[in-house]
């Protein structure tokens, strides 16, 4: 019911009943994060950037040196049954299939044809390595990135139905738009392909390419038939987990974060080079406890695993966020 309407109703009942809900409705409007239920995260992330952004405040912290970085898979966006990218590739190897007969007897592709993923993932990080290379390498840089966006645009979720990118978390949007509107600098720091995300994250996020970072693999420089060319080779680049995440970050932006959000024992060190800084930091952790409307996992998860940064966030003071109490709302609504 819109505010016109409201006020409209209850004009008989007097002139201060319907002031008193203009300036209600008016408060509800400019809430930061309406998607949050009120609770100790809200009021820590609220309370972290009226602190920091206060000129008159000792903790002020310069517009340059607000860096905000951010997990994707689990923090950002959803990571189960499978990570989202994973999901590409093995769409893609039943693209390919026909290219490749020989995979039909080869494993993990044998099992992934056969839609068998439990054997497929069986051979851990090496079966792993084999699906991405098969799909990821041996092309340019660009004809990569039409495969993501057409991947993405089409793509649908086997539990929900909805598009990999609406599987987004409506909560931790309306942070990036919250922290960008205080003179805060996003960036994505993810174990994800940074290739896989870069298409499509200025559309979802609201991020150029420039500042999403991830893991890659090796790229050369080529002139095809005259045109320069980045070519994506069959070989790792750089992984970006654990305690790679503090080296990519200063590798690519140069300066330590003063807030960071992850969800597993991935972004542990991220959270900790965070902390570390010599300004007031802030360190969050999305703790997936809904499993009536996403899943709930930590500790003995393949996929996300929460455990020693769970115990830190409780032993140091970050802020550990309980899906199922403090979201009020999980993905964003769709027509």
């Amino acid at each position: 019911m819109t505010l016109r309407l409201r006020t409209h109703l209850l004009r008989p009942m007097g002139a201060t009943l319907s002031l008193g809900l203009c300036l209600a409705t008016a408060q509800a409007s400019t809430d930061p994060l309406p998607s949050w239920h009120d609770g100790s995260s809200k009021a820590a992330i609220i309370a972290y950037v009226d602190t920091v952004t206060t000129e008159t405040n000792p903790a002020f912290i310069p517009e340059a040196d607000r860096i905000a970085v951010f997990d994707n898979d689990g923090t950002l966006w959803s990571e189960q049954p499978l990570y989202n990218q994973l999901a590409f590739a093995i769409d893609r190897i039943h693209q390919m299939a026909p290219e490749h007969p020989q995979w039909k007897q080869t494993q993990p592709f044998k099992a992934v044809l056969e839609n068998d993923m439990a054997t497929a993932l069986k051979g851990g990080e090496r079966a792993l390595l084999d699906l991405v290379m098969a799909t990821h390498a041996g092309i340019s840089t660009s004809e990569f990135a039409a495969l993501v966006q057409q991947w993405i645009d089409t793509a649908t979720h086997p539990k929900t139905g909805r598009k990999y990118t609406q599987m987004v978390y409506q909560p931790m949007l309306e942070l990036l738009d919250y922290l960008q509107a205080h003179g805060f600098t996003n960036y994505i720091v993810s174990g994800g392909g940074i290739d896989f995300m870069r298409p499509w994250s200025e559309a979802v996020y609201g991020l150029p390419p420039q500042q999403v970072i991830g893991s890659s693999l090796a790229v050369r420089y080529e002139v095809i038939d005259g045109v320069p060319t980045l070519m994506r080779d069959a070989e790792i680049h750089f992984i970006d987990d654990k305690a790679t995440k503090p080296v990519a970050i200063h590798y690519h932006i140069g300066k330590r974060p003063v807030f960071a959000f992850g969800n597993s024992d991935g972004d542990r060190q991220m959270l900790q080079w965070t902390k570390a800084s010599p300004y007031l930091s802030f360190a969050g952790l999305v703790h997936h406890t809904d499993d009536k409307r996403e899943w709930a996992y930590d500790r003995h998860s393949t996929i996300g695993k929460l455990d020693k940064a769970m115990d830190q966030a409780k032993s140091d003071g970050w802020t550990l966020v309980d899906m199922k109490q403090e979201w009020r709302q999980i993905f964003p609504d769709i027509d």
